[in-house]
């Protein structure tokens, strides 16, 4: 049987070697990876910039979390306050991971890696390692027929796929060491908007 998903692991691999990180979680969007990381410290009220892309204030919300707006200024990556989880979706360079953090990258066609899509969460913990994992891909065992699987967690359909893995590892081979942050100007101010006023 052809293991498909083993570049994905792989990805994962190279993605750790590169940023430092002791656990890689590759998803399909940094929207994702917030998700889940939110979901996994099960947040309830989360400070962030009121500049920022309107998917990290759904992305808490989606997590059973509410949203407090401030008046942060960022440059690369922010830390969704308090609860050590960072949207770092316009950072990607070598040895960027914090020890004790959890860090959600992009790799979206318009961000630093620039494949079609997906992200991933940095951290060092093993026991999210092991909730993020089931948690992108329904719920599910890694490697073990949905017949044969037992169902302890309600997940998500958010894995990433091996061609865009395969591709990401093709674009992380020419990528410099080192990589200046994204410009973060083109933001709205999201605190002005009704659907987070609630």
């Amino acid at each position: 049987m052809i293991d498909a998903f083993r570049v994905v692991r792989d990805f994962e691999r190279a993605i750790a070697e590169y940023t430092g990180a002791p656990y890689v979680t590759s998803v399909n969007s940094c929207t994702m990876a917030l998700l889940l990381a939110c979901a996994f410290a099960k947040v309830t009220t989360v400070s962030i910039p009121k500049f920022t892309y309107v998917s990290v204030p759904q992305s808490i919300i989606h997590a059973g979390g509410k949203v407090w707006f401030d008046d942060r200024q960022w440059i690369g990556e922010y830390e969704l306050f308090p609860y050590g989880i960072w949207d770092s979706a316009r950072r990607f360079t070598s040895g960027m991971y914090r020890a004790g953090q959890t860090q959600c990258v992009s790799f979206h066609w318009n961000k630093i890696l620039g494949i079609q899509q997906g992200g991933a969460i940095l951290h060092d913990n093993p026991i999210a390692e092991g909730f993020y994992r089931r948690a992108r891909f329904d719920g599910r065992t890694e490697g073990i027929r949905p017949k044969d699987d037992e169902f302890n967690i309600i997940g998500w359909h958010c894995y990433l796929s091996p061609e865009i893995a395969a591709e990401g590892l093709v674009r992380l081979s020419h990528l410099p060491k080192h990589n200046e942050d994204l410009p973060n100007d083109d933001y709205p101010d999201l605190s002005q908007y009704p659907v987070f006023q609630k």
